[in-house]
């Protein structure tokens, strides 16, 4: 079923319709993103280069924050249901600005290892903190929206930043490094400023049902909710399909089966952010009204597409084919991104009730922490022993299993509200039932 265009709300009336607070929190993304893009392609470089560690314990050190951002995320989500998520968010965006500042000036192993696991506690309520923050202050017709111009204004930050690290950084300037990484440093001060002043009305102590005390919820108890499990479960399988090997096993079978340059890889990413920026806003348009279920069954197409494509560039090694294919395959698997990321975080959202917020995105923070602490040794591993056809097979058919998860099991679990149709559209069963030709609006309603 294809909306009539009319219909479809643009970029101008998102923007009207969204409250100050809104307005607010999407006013300073771009800034604290072109902080993390200034330093996110440089930890390697900088701790192994230019501090000299040893390769194998940066390896290490870079793994403590997701580590320690999975153990903090289950606490950090019962701390955001009892204090508020404006505080915890406040609490998380202190730890980042000390965290950067120690990096800049970590010259040992220890040093590095403090800092790097305040930043992984910090990562562990930001993400479920930020999401709850957004329902208070977001009214539910526009959460998707969003979330989706939130993405694209996140990607623009980094892309920025990446761009502007490369040329400013100089492995034989320790000095160029220490820059960079305090400006990481201060880039989180805006978000912080708007959380302690204009913001400090929002996002306090959650309103428990009847005025009762609030009354003592486990995570066991949240995960037997309707629908709540089949959600983890398809959030756990997106990420480990998706961003896990997008940031880990995709550089690895490129390297080492496409024989694809550090330029090359370099490429591929910039054109994943592009098309991102480029198409979100679009996209937005096209999915408002349609199941969501839908679309992210249309995702799972999608990326199965893009691992194919890096797939093949095993059978022209070595060649500017091999690098085309590497950035085609990051391009299409940023379309993906763009019909995932509003998404999964308005389904979690719409079925949460206010007072267990914080440990609902916290869940779904987790799977998505776990996937990328579980991914990455098992690229490696199947990677580094000969086993390509094999790993690329396992993600398309991981891809595939995500639209079958939100199709066969998520859906029937669901409120059409709660999956995203329109109310209009509920009303009218006819409307519901007629066939589209639009790829998007056909495989989504």
């Amino acid at each position: 079923m294809s909306a009539p265009t009319s219909t479809r709300p643009t970029l101008a009336s998102f923007w009207h319709d969204l409250p100050r607070e809104g307005k607010l929190l999407l006013s300073v993304v771009v800034l604290e993103f072109v902080g993390t893009g200034l330093v996110l392609p440089f930890h390697v470089v900088y701790l192994h280069e230019v501090r000299g560690f040893d390769l194998g314990h940066v390896g290490l050190l870079l793994g403590l924050p997701p580590l320690v951002g999975f153990l903090i995320v289950g606490p950090g989500g019962s701390a955001i249901d009892r204090f508020g998520a404006r505080r915890i968010l406040m609490g998380a965006l202190v730890l980042q600005v000390v965290s950067n500042t120690l990096l800049a000036f970590a010259g040992t192993e220890y040093a590095a290892a403090f800092a790097l696991l305040l930043s992984g506690a910090a990562f562990g309520v930001t993400w479920p903190g930020f999401q709850s923050l957004v329902a208070t202050v977001v009214p539910v017709d526009l959460r998707q929206r969003y979330f989706g111009v939130n993405f694209t204004l996140l990607n623009l930050g980094i892309g920025i930043g990446g761009i502007l690290g490369g040329l400013f950084v100089d492995v034989e300037r320790v000095a160029t490094f220490q820059a960079i990484y305090l400006a990481d440093a201060v880039s989180y001060l805006p978000a912080l400023f708007l959380l302690t002043v204009p913001l400090r009305h929002v996002a306090g102590r959650v309103e428990h049902p009847q005025g009762q005390a609030p009354a003592k919820v486990s995570y066991l108890e949240v995960a037997r909710r309707p629908a709540v499990a089949t959600l983890m479960l398809l959030s756990f399988v997106s990420s480990y399909v998706g961003y896990s090997q997008l940031n880990a096993g995709m550089p690895a079978f490129a390297r080492a089966v496409g024989e694809v340059s550090t330029r090359g890889l370099g490429l591929a990413f910039a054109a994943n952010t592009l098309v991102i920026v480029v198409l979100q806003l679009f996209v937005l348009q096209r999915i408002e009204g349609r199941r969501r279920t839908r679309v992210i069954a249309v995702m799972g197409v999608v990326w199965a597409g893009s691992w194919l494509l890096l797939g093949a560039t095993g059978l022209v090694s070595g060649t500017w084919g091999a690098t085309l294919l590497v950035a085609a395959c990051a391009s299409v698997f940023a379309f993906g991104e763009t019909l995932l990321q509003p998404t999964i975080p308005a389904l979690v959202n719409e079925l949460a009730p206010d007072h267990l917020r914080g440990r609902y995105n916290a869940l779904s923070s987790g799977t998505f922490q776990l996937a990328a602490i579980i991914a990455p040794p098992v690229a490696g591993f199947m990677v580094g022993h000969g086993l390509g056809a094999l790993y690329i097979a396992t993600l398309v058919v991981g891809c595939l299993l995500c639209g079958a998860i939100a199709i066969l099991r998520l859906e029937p679990q669901l409120t059409p509200e709660v999956n995203g149709v329109r109310k209009r559209l509920v009303d009218d069963p006819a409307e519901l039932s007629s066939p589209s030709s639009k790829t998007i609006s056909a495989a989504t309603d």
